[in-house]
């Protein structure tokens, strides 16, 4: 049973749906004042903990001086909005003032909240400064950010947007308070202009904004401020809803490694087909093959053309090569499985790596094929040739599709721009194929044919090297091959390979740089992934 910790760390809710989720807890009894007073406490209680040159001892202060230039120290300016998000950077920057800092407000709107004109009021009464116009702001050593909250939804104009681009200007870390103000809470779009955050304290639960690649540059360093919300009001709001979800160490680490009996054998643990390589493209070959072995699997059979096989078996003696005729252009021209043998026999075939578009028959013959299938690459744009929608219908075994950005474009040209929502787009894609569709990216999200998702929460930019996806394919595959012996659920085995193949980058990117992660560095640290 996973705790509640644990359980709300993994929540993805919109605007929509966060919102009822507040509305159930004020209908409890929770006043407005003594959350925002909860909230407030928490952010600045963290932005003590992060920023350590704001550390002073207060004690050596007087108190008439606190808060004062006389007093010296860090000087922070809060920026203030019209609703509940300016109350709570109101909040904070009480709480800082009586802590000794140097606390000047930003309050450029006229009409406020009712809670959080009576807060500034009350920041007025301490002696804070509070300025109206942009060109006021004196020097500070650190922004808040708690113009807007989550669920802004019109383009920011002047003066707001324009005073924001200049703050934005500014050497100085900006933390924002929820979402960067001028992010779209669903989609992550920029509304005119934005807060380009350092750090991003997300209130209660994660919002969707989190996990669409068009706001990372604005998030900054994202951490969930938790306000102890029920678990109750969660469900109550969301239990009619296809779940989105971020998928956690804990979570992943559940799953891994793949349980096995004291008593097996290799084809127990399963047996796995890979389909891949020609003359051209032989690396992409040897890197699926390689990420394959990371995960485990019994057996692993590789399908090359003839004249890889010899470099195929120099890499992973362990593998049954299986060497097939070839085309004039070096691809395969028709598989050659061994005696006794045909696609229904494994108990998983990943399919596309370095094939070219010349092997179109393969690919139409696997897919042809009542068993799970992975299909990646050449793979995808061969089926994308042949309507994927329609072709993917007709299967009845589990079908995993793993696309970029550009190949998932091709294979589904009429659903949601994956560059306005890639959420709702993956959403949309697995409902329409029936498959279970792996989207890569800076946040990877993954969509079952019942409009569920997961999201791999974090990754690194050192993955955006060609065979980085490669890998990915042979270890989901080596999984899936595995699962299917095991009685996991398809999309636990996907995602799970898919924050493997993450954290593998992030530690590969720590220990060797960004720039020493290619894609065979990356295989070799699949395993430490794990440890």
């Amino acid at each position: 049973m996973e705790d509640r910790q644990e359980q709300i760390s993994q929540v993805v809710v919109t605007a929509v749906q966060m919102r009822n989720i507040e509305k159930r807890i004020f209908a409890a009894g929770m006043p407005v004042v003594a959350l925002m007073e909860k909230v407030a406490g928490l952010i600045a209680r963290r932005i003590l903990e992060i920023f350590p040159t704001l550390l002073q001892n207060t004690f050596s202060i007087p108190p008439s001086l606190r808060g004062s230039p006389q007093a010296g120290g860090s000087r922070i300016g809060i920026l203030v909005g019209p609703g509940h998000n300016g109350g709570d950077a109101l909040v904070v920057a009480r709480e800082l003032h009586f802590r000794g800092y140097q606390v000047w407000i930003y309050s450029p709107f006229s009409k406020l909240k009712e809670l959080t004109s009576q807060h500034l009021q009350y920041a007025q009464s301490l002696g804070i400064s509070i300025y109206q116009t942009i060109e006021q702001l004196p020097d500070s050593d650190l922004l808040i950010d708690g113009l807007f909250g989550f669920g802004l939804e019109r383009n920011l104009t002047d003066p707001i947007a324009s005073a924001i681009n200049q703050l934005n200007e500014l050497s100085v870390p900006i933390y924002s308070i929820d979402l960067p103000s001028g992010l779209h809470t669903d989609t992550g779009e920029v509304l005119g202009t934005a807060i380009r955050a350092t750090h991003t304290f997300c209130l209660g639960l994660w919002k969707l904004a989190f996990f669409q690649d068009q706001a990372l540059e604005y998030l900054g360093k994202a951490e969930l401020i938790d306000f102890d919300i029920p678990l109750a009001d969660v469900e109550a709001v969301l239990q009619d809803v296809p779940r989105i979800k971020r998928i956690t160490a804990a979570k992943a680490l559940a799953t891994l490694p793949l349980p096995r009996p004291a008593v097996t054998h290799k084809y127990k643990e399963g047996h796995l087909l890979l389909i891949c390589g020609s003359r051209r493209y032989a690396g992409g070959a040897i890197l699926t093959g390689l990420g394959a072995r990371a995960s485990g699997v019994g057996m692993l059979s590789i399908a090359v053309p003839e004249s890889l096989k010899s470099l195929l078996v120099s890499h992973l003696p362990e593998a049954l090569i299986v060497g097939c005729p070839e085309t004039e252009t070096g691809a395969i021209a028709h598989l050659q499985l061994p005696e006794n043998t045909d696609l229904s026999s494994f108990n998983a075939i990943a399919c596309g790596p370095g094939l070219t578009r010349d092997a179109t028959p393969i690919v139409q013959e696997a897919i042809a094929v009542d068993g799970p299938l992975i299909l990646d690459a050449d793979g995808l744009n061969i089926l994308a040739q042949m309507g994927a929608i329609a072709t993917l219908k007709k299967r009845q075994a589990v079908s995993v599709l793993t696309p970029h950005t550009g190949e998932f474009q091709r294979l589904f040209p009429d659903v949601t721009d994956t560059k306005h929502d890639r959420v709702k787009a993956v959403q949309e894609a697995a409902a329409q194929s029936s498959a279970v569709v792996l989207l890569k990216g800076a946040r990877t999200a993954i969509a079952n044919p019942q409009g569920g998702v997961w999201i791999v929460p974090e990754s690194t930019p050192a993955l955006a090297r060609g065979g980085s996806g490669d890998v990915l394919t042979g270890l989901l595959g080596g999984l899936l091959a595995q699962a299917a012996t095991k009685q996991i659920p398809v999309e636990d085995i996907v995602v799970t390979a898919a924050w493997w193949h993450s954290q593998a980058g992030i530690i590969a990117a720590q220990e060797r740089t960004e720039l020493g992660v290619d894609a065979f560095t990356l295989t070799q640290y699949l395993l430490k992934a794990l440890t």
